[in-house]
């Protein structure tokens, strides 16, 4: 049996073990912008900035697991992806307009995020094709 289908969907559930933990990483603004909205050292104030603190401890936990399992260029050129969901995020909670240069920003890096990806995948097929001869 041919062990590359196994080494391919490990990649794949890094990946998308990153895209999550990046997902949750961007709530972050969603915490830290309702704390700045609330009086100073007030209940409300506590309670979004120590659920900014949790997502950020979370982060970094998963930001060292993901670096084990991941080369540091693919993991920084995904982590671009938290500006798309700044935009969500900022529509659905906060009622914030899409326009369209932030559509057009969004499409542009998560362009950029596929062409790394594929360049990636390009050049581990090299790879794993001059380790076989």
């Amino acid at each position: 049996m041919d062990p590359q289908p196994r080494k391919l969907n490990s990649h794949a559930i890094v990946l998308i073990a990153l895209h999550v933990l990046l997902l949750v990483y961007s709530l972050c603004g969603f915490f830290s912008k309702n704390a700045s909205r609330q009086p100073f050292m007030s209940f409300e104030f506590c309670a979004f900035y120590a659920g900014m603190l949790a997502i950020l401890v979370v982060y970094a936990i998963g930001w060292q697991q993901i670096l084990k399992r991941l080369p540091l260029t693919v993991a920084f050129a995904n982590k671009a992806i938290t500006v798309v969901w700044g935009i969500v995020w900022g529509a659905v909670f906060f009622q914030e307009p899409i326009t369209p240069p932030m559509i057009a920003g969004a499409a542009i890096v998560m362009a950029g995020i596929v062409l790394f990806s594929i360049a990636d995948g390009e050049e581990r097929r090299a790879e794993d094709a001059g380790g076989e001869g």
